[in-house]
């Protein structure tokens, strides 16, 4: 009992002075800027990626996030409080050990937790006395109790005694400037007095304010209660689009006009479906615990369902667009995606509906090509793996005039919507990305 108390103690008193060692493992979209606000607070921290080219570029000081600050690493690294590697043996050095890994879907859209698992052995080969590993990334709710403390504790030690385990879910936003790492309130939870202590502590030096929980479950599934809400009222958005649009009415119109209402009433827009690594996921494994303890999320469910289908309908709607006034039929049309990107000034892929997309009207009979400014190249998708290696095409008024039909999928920022205007046929758009521009549309402007 003497040691463990002196353990815990002497953990509370290096987080205190901010020496207390810090370890990210995953240099990712949450693990990356988590590791920097770290050191920018002023803790000693090494992020751990087994991606040798990312760790080299982080550490030649190259802004790898394109929303990043231009010289936000360059600084870091110059400062010598951050440093990135891909060798585990440094968890030896560390006193507080996060886990920032994907937690994907299966082929067969089961929560995978591979990343996780890995993460976890190759802590448990390092891990010794008086140290806390916090989990960040997205589980079902018991995942860290029943599969990443179990690995943990493989050599003997025991948590809540030995060593300390929480879970943090991360709440990262690409590319939102307004809420950072450090201003986004933290949920911090744990089963045990001490490890609850010594998280909450922690990031109360690093995020503007902590919420303390009382379960590793309860903070576990904080995360998907947020996500599975943004799920339904998406899926809600989206249906009512249709049926707007049926009656003659602007839901874009509609939604801005509500969202004045100060109480009761929250925005969500349209758009071709849903992206990233939280939303699509997190009520997959929502549901799947639900299902597995013998409960169930039918409206959870319903509305997952009605997301994942919704790149299926634009599609459709493309070849109803294409068809109309004497026009062509969508195979051997000639499309232009703009946007890959699952979300606006973003260079990320990940669950994104606009490649979901551009695979069905090609399945159509379509002949696809895509403009983005973050991908000069498509990159190598684990759902589109056929797309990899195609160019993104630059625009002009002779090229854009050149398609049948130009879909706006992602609005990107620095996409010149008046040229694009101007310039097609049929220009088709899923993010009301005209809107507000000042753009007049060409021949014909529909949004869908």
């Amino acid at each position: 009992m003497t040691n463990a108390f002196s353990l815990f103690s002497a953990l509370k008193e290096r987080i205190a002075r901010r020496d207390a060692r810090i370890a990210t493992v995953g240099l990712g979209y949450v693990g990356l800027p988590l590791a920097l606000t770290i050191s920018e607070a002023g803790f000693p921290t090494t992020g751990i990626d087994l991606n040798e080219k990312r760790v080299a570029g982080i550490n030649a000081g190259e802004r790898t996030i394109s929303y990043f600050a231009d010289d936000r690493i360059a600084k870091a690294i110059a400062g010598a409080r951050f440093r990135a590697t891909s060798d585990f043996a440094v968890l030896g050095e560390t006193d507080i050990i996060l886990i920032c890994v994907p937690t994907p879907l299966s082929p067969a859209r089961a929560p995978d937790l591979t990343y996780v698992i890995r993460a976890a052995e190759g802590i448990a080969e390092w891990l010794r006395p008086g140290q806390l590993v916090v989990l960040e990334s997205t589980v079902w709710p018991g995942a860290t109790a029943t599969v990443v403390k179990p690995i943990l504790e493989r050599k003997g030690l025991r948590a809540g005694e030995d060593f300390y385990l929480a879970f943090s879910p991360e709440r990262e936003d690409p590319g939102n400037h307004k809420y950072d790492t450090k201003s986004i309130p933290k949920i911090v939870g744990a089963d045990d007095a001490r490890s609850r202590e010594l998280i909450d502590m922690f990031y109360s030096r690093i995020v503007s304010r902590t919420v303390p929980v009382s379960s590793l479950a309860t903070a576990e599934a904080v995360k998907l209660a947020e996500n599975s809400f943004r799920t339904v009222n998406i899926a809600l958005v989206n249906e009512m689009k249709v049926a707007m649009e049926a009656m003659g009415v602007d839901v874009w119109e509609v939604v801005r006009a509500a969202a004045t209402k100060p109480f009761g009433y929250m925005p969500f827009y349209p758009g071709p479906g849903i992206g990233g690594d939280c939303i699509p996921v997190s009520p997959v494994y929502l549901s799947w615990r639900a299902k597995d303890v013998g409960s169930s999320l039918p409206i959870v469910d319903l509305a997952q369902s009605s997301n994942d289908h919704a790149p299926d309908l634009i599609a459709g709607r493309v070849a109803v667009e294409l068809s109309k006034d004497g026009g062509k039929p969508v195979k051997g049309a000639r499309i232009l995606i703009l946007g890959i990107a699952y979300k606006k000034d973003v260079e990320d892929t990940r669950e994104s509906p606009a490649l979901a997309i551009l695979n069905r009207l090609e399945e159509m009979g379509a002949a696809c090509d895509y403009h983005d400014p973050y991908f000069p190249v498509m990159p190598v998708t684990r759902d589109h793996p056929a797309l990899a290696g195609r160019r993104s095409v630059e625009l002009s008024e002779v090229t854009l005039a050149g398609y049948d039909a130009v879909l706006v999928t992602t609005d990107h920022t620095a996409v010149d919507y008046g040229l694009v205007a101007r310039s097609s046929r049929l220009l088709l758009d899923t993010r009301n990305a005209l809107d507000g521009r000042g753009v007049v549309a060409g021949r014909r402007y529909v949004k869908i």
